[in-house]
């Protein structure tokens, strides 16, 4: 903690929302001072991290605007007056440009603010930024590099120099794992909260497919895509997934939400005993290899966490069919992914108000991407979108149907519901390294916390471009809850109980930690 005379502050570092709301609350400091504070460490760290493309220049305007609030007597609750950044997919219409790290969108306006941000900003959130992501959320090359784009440049992960940071919500792993914002919203099609958020020792939550609006949120895929919190504790991801969660009439795959009023995921922390809980393990979804020992031995050795916390252990709990599933198509390649995106991206172009580009399609994409130097096209190259435009089936046609069930059977009852039904279970785990695909084709939600640390000793591993350090030493990693749709409380509730008795975040820190605290800007 720092402090001044008579006023403790938290380290931004390790500050919860919890924390800074004590502060907010008895007047210590103001929700100016900490977006101050938090831009000012963006400043300083982003040069060599690149986690964020751009700050909000309204937000202290805002921040000035909720303290005048809290100052009347009125509050809107855990996240007023709490300074958030959201991936740069994530529309806000406002002075922030929304463009999926491309050059494509640049100057683009929405018609309105994502439902997302809207939310936030009800709730008394201030969106500081747009972090950095995976071009496109990662659904543009097959040659790229995790957190590379071109208008933000190649994001870094801060546990170890040059660090790949995973994808493809990159940039808000970063800015939450060193406290460049309170916390940040990410989104997922397969792997792209859950994977930044276990490397980067992060709390996620990787939501049932409709528990959060898409809408005005730059699109993959309608039967994948979801959007949830990576923070610093499940706490404040619970809080921020109550925020954001709900039904909204601009995205019809929210009317699936079994309840009218959204649960308070954060009340699920206050548990810290798990008895009567039943969790499997399906060991024949686990894959050892010669490089993920110390997650498989640091895994095995949660197990007696879960029992002490009084939890029933089901081990082999194995996915039914799980042949089946690793013979079906690939989600780079699948067949429903690929026309979603066809139809989806179009979408997006044509909800925009102002367009700069004129770009109303996949194929004007192909063609600006291609002919747009900043854009490094060929030599990162556009083979999603190439495989995408060349598929033989349409949103909505009859063999689009045939595969989306084939892609929710092998999704759901041949790997985690079939697991779950088998042997009576309310959640299974895993390591987060191997959890994205299986939860991602049926839109299953996934919550991950960390699980430890790659030892000083491990083998320094560069990717095939040699611009990024694949894995290293003090390298993070996770674990996974898997459960059924839109049971986000349960997982929450375990995740919550084995983080407190764990509390692996704090093991170790990032090897670049920003040096400005609230102090300095007080």
């Amino acid at each position: 903690m720092e402090s001044v005379p008579g006023m403790p502050l938290p380290d931004l570092l390790y500050a919860t929302i919890d924390d800074l709301q004590s502060g907010l609350a008895a007047g210590t400091f103001t929700s100016v001072d900490l977006v101050k504070a938090y831009v000012a460490r963006i400043h300083e760290v982003n040069p060599v991290l690149h986690a964020v493309i751009e700050t909000n220049p309204d937000a202290l305007a805002i921040a000035a605007s909720l303290d005048a609030e809290r100052a009347g007597g009125s509050c809107r609750g855990n996240l007023h007056g709490i300074p958030i950044c959201i991936k740069d997919n994530i529309a806000t219409l406002d002075k922030m440009n929304n463009t999926a790290g491309s050059f494509a969108l640049l100057g683009a306006i929405p018609p309105s603010d994502s439902t997302i941000a809207a939310k936030l900003k009800a709730a008394g959130a201030v969106i500081i930024g747009k972090c950095n992501l995976s071009q496109w959320a990662n659904y543009r090359s097959s040659n790229s590099t995790n957190g590379w784009t071109s208008r933000g440049g190649q994001t870094m992960g801060a546990y170890y120099p040059m660090q790949d940071p995973s994808g493809s919500s990159s940039g808000p792993g970063v800015v939450s794992s060193i406290g460049l914002a309170a916390a940040a919203v990410g989104t997922e099609t397969s792997g792209s909260i859950i994977s930044p958020a276990s490397r980067n020792s992060l709390a996620g939550i990787k939501p049932s497919v409709g528990l959060t609006s898409r809408y005005l949120v730059v699109p993959i895929s309608q039967t994948q895509d979801t959007i949830g919190p990576l923070t610093r504790t499940m706490m404040d991801a619970a809080y921020i997934l109550s925020a954001i969660a709900g039904k909204d009439s601009h995205d019809n795959y929210t009317s699936a939400i079994p309840f009218e009023t959204v649960p308070d995921y954060a009340a699920q922390c206050k548990c810290k005993d798990l008895r009567g809980a039943k969790i499997g393990i399906p060991r024949n979804a686990m894959t050892v290899s010669s490089t993920n020992g110390p997650e498989i031995t640091a895994f095995n050795a949660s197990i007696n966490v879960f029992k002490k916390l009084g939890a029933t252990i089901v081990e082999n709990a194995d996915f039914p069919d799980l042949a089946g599933y690793k013979n079906f198509t690939g989600y780079t390649s699948a067949p429903v992914v690929g026309a979603d995106f066809v139809a989806d991206v179009a979408n997006y172009f044509n909800e925009m108000t102002t367009n700069p580009n004129g770009i109303k399609n996949l194929q004007q994409l192909i063609n600006y991407t291609e002919t747009y130097a900043p854009e490094d096209y060929p030599d990162r190259d556009i083979a999603r979108w190439l495989g995408a435009a060349s598929l033989n089936i349409t949103m909505g046609d009859a063999n689009y149907y045939a595969a989306l069930l084939q892609q929710y059977y092998y999704g759901s009852n041949a790997t985690i519901l079939g697991a779950l039904e088998k042997y009576n279970l309310d959640a299974l785990i895993i390591p987060s390294s191997m959890s994205p695909g299986y939860a991602a084709i049926a839109g299953y939600p996934i919550v991950t916390v960390p699980l430890g640390y790659y030892p000083a000793t491990t083998n320094v591993t560069y990717n095939t471009r040699g611009t990024l350090v694949s894995l290293g030493p003090n390298f993070p990693f996770g674990l996974s809850f898997f459960g059924r749709p839109f049971s986000e409380a349960t997982l929450v509730k375990y995740a919550c109980a084995f983080e407190a008795a764990t509390n692996y975040r704090q093991l170790r820190n990032p090897y670049i930690i920003p040096n400005i605290q609230l102090v300095d800007v007080m």
